[in-house]
């Protein structure tokens, strides 16, 4: 790009004052017309103002030269074969016509006629005027450059010196400036690029004491002529002391987040709840995390393993991955490839770069083998020798490969029994239950369901991006009350179910699944009976009615969501009746 000629268009920049002639005047009238005006140029146009050609002093020369007579008409003499550009050329493209065509003015034509001229002065004049704005605008870039520059020429003549050169190394822009480099730093970079003219990144130095300064330095040449060189200093000094004081930061940070995770001693993973039989099995957990013995976890399905295996894994500070293995998803025929990995070609279909196995991805890590009581038995031996000897084989491979893999895992079944069935291998039973660490069932943990219900409804909410609803007493006393046969795994699912049907962003008890609702309607009618069968009957009429009536006008306003016109119709009475009843029985 020239000065900013690319992206400058005719029309800006033509003048539109300039003499049209016809053809059938005289060269006297062009002349004429020329000097009284002062222009350099005439044009000639035919009879339907088409310019045809053009008459130049130049031209005018030639004429008298040849002493052609003054009367002489233009159509006679004109230049013709005229070039045209539009207005929407670029002025660097008018220059390089102009350039090769050896001429000093260009018609610029819009639908055959003429709307102006470029001349070798439009051009020139646009130049010098925009140079001292370019400079002016350079010089301000330079000099707003965070780094120092310094420009040498092939002498090693200074020609730029900015202001954060004259900062960094305390030499005025005034006495550097048209001096050579080498009375100032006779040892600098640029110097010696001045000999290799090779390029330097990258280098170190220190020009003050306490100072840091990386230097790139880079030759400049011209259609392969070397001109000078270019120098970037950056100056360091800042970032290196940043870099020392956030490692220092960092060091406070970690010890800090070790000092919290001391005082909040019941903050384990992502495991929810207060229950005094859940925080036994944190305490326990905390205790075995920071050491390497294999841990057992067991407790019904849906109780939480693997959220307690992660606690595990994230609290013992293990450099290493935590790897979850379902033992019970893993095909008989790939148990081997996929927990240890196979080399190359080692069977038909396998990547030909061979593949990672499970113990490789885990080392200096844990490896958590969730379902362990469906391993195969051919693969409990091999498990077991790899805990043996911390070391195995991959398929198809020769050399052994070492692991340092910490093993937890994880089942719902009696280990125990399924020993004495003959069905799972004693010796890996003792291996895997170092230490156990038996969770409880949802239902024993009755003060954590209400904890557990808030979680997974901001959760939840938040991951499908909605507001979070708020839960009816009626609604979260059954879900207090229900025996959660599938423990966690089944809350999280009934809220999110929940989550999908609630429309008023208050959860209602009609909302609840249907199984869950028939359970606690089963549980009360079977407690209600077992209370009337334990009780005197009574004979009071009015008592009865009364009781009657408050159970009736109960459901009825819960099936209505509260409202009294719809509970009236349903009750066959007056809505003034209602709200009579309502206030005289008190209910809420």
């Amino acid at each position: 790009m020239i000065f900013g000629f690319q992206e400058i268009l005719v029309k800006d920049v033509m003048d539109s004052k300039y003499i049209v002639l016809k053809e059938n005047n005289t060269f006297k009238q062009a002349l004429d017309t020329m000097l009284k005006n002062n222009f350099e140029e005439v044009f000639i146009e035919n009879a339907n103002h088409e310019i045809q050609g053009i008459i130049t002093l130049s031209d005018v020369c030639d004429v008298y030269s040849k002493n052609i007579n003054e009367d002489v008409l233009l159509t006679n003499i004109m230049v013709k074969n005229l070039i045209f550009v539009s207005k929407y050329d670029t002025l660097l493209n008018c220059r390089d016509i102009m350039i090769k065509n050896n001429i000093g003015r260009l018609p610029v034509i819009e639908n055959d006629k003429l709307i102006g001229v470029i001349r070798v002065e439009e051009i020139r004049d646009y130049f010098y005027m925009n140079l001292e704005k370019m400079s002016f605008t350079l010089n301000q870039i330079v000099n707003n450059i965070h780094e120092a520059l310094c420009l040498i020429d092939a002498d090693g003549k200074v020609l730029i010196w900015n202001k954060n050169a004259e900062k960094l190394y305390d030499i005025p822009k005034e006495e550097i400036i048209n001096n050579n480099i080498r009375d100032f730093f006779p040892d600098a970079i640029n110097t010696k690029v001045l000999e290799t003219q090779e390029i330097v990144t990258n280098a170190y130095h220190s020009p003050k004491k306490d100072y840091k300064v990386v230097i790139n330095a880079l030759p400049i040449f011209t259609n392969g002529k070397f001109e000078g060189v270019l120098t970037t200093d950056r100056d360091i000094t800042e970032v290196t002391n940043l870099i020392s004081k956030l490692e220092k930061a960092t060091d406070t940070v970690k010890f800090l987040q070790g000092e919290v995770k001391k005082l909040k001693s019941d903050d384990f993973g992502n495991i929810v709840g207060k229950s005094s039989k859940l925080i036994d099995k944190i305490k326990i957990a905390r205790q075995v995390a920071k050491s390497d013995v294999s841990v057992l976890v067991t407790g019904e399905s849906g109780t939480g393993k693997e959220v307690f295996a992660r606690a595990i894994h994230d609290y013992s500070g293990a450099k290493g991955l935590f790897v979850p293995v379902n033992c019970s998803a893993i095909p008989n025929e790939l148990f081997e490839s996929e927990f240890f990995g196979y080399d190359q070609g080692a069977f038909t279909g396998a990547n030909k770069k061979g593949k990672l196995g499970f113990f490789e991805l885990a080392n200096n890590g844990t490896l958590f083998l969730d379902e362990i009581a469906d391993l195969p038995m051919f693969m409990q031996a091999k498990l077991l020798r790899v805990l043996q000897d911390n070391q195995f084989t991959r398929v198809g491979g020769q050399k052994f490969v070492d692991t340092n893999a910490r093993i937890i895992s994880a089942t719902n079944k009696n280990l125990s029994d399924m020993v004495k069935k003959g069905i799972f291998r004693e010796d890996l039973f003792y291996r895997l239950n170092v230490i156990e660490i038996e969770l409880p069932p949802l239902r024993e943990r009755k003060t954590d369901i209400v904890l557990l219900i808030y979680h997974f409804l901001n959760e939840l909410s938040k991951k499908n991006n909605r507001y979070t609803p708020k839960i009816s007493k009626e609604a979260l006393e059954i879900l207090k009350q229900y025996r959660w046969k599938g423990n966690i795994r089944e809350l999280k699912n009934t809220i999110e179910y929940l989550l999908v049907l609630c429309d008023d962003n208050i959860v209602y008890e009609h909302m609840l699944p249907k199984h869950i609702l028939e359970e606690i309607k089963n549980n009360t009618s079977s407690k209600q009976t077992s209370i009337l069968e334990n009780k005197q009957k009574s004979f009071d009429l009015n008592k009865s009615i009364t009781e009657l009536e408050i159970k009736l006008i109960t459901e009825t306003l819960n099936e209505t969501k509260g409202n009294k016109a719809k509970a009236a119709k349903l009750l066959n009475i007056p809505r003034s009746t209602l709200h009579y009843k309502i206030n005289h029985y008190n209910i809420k």
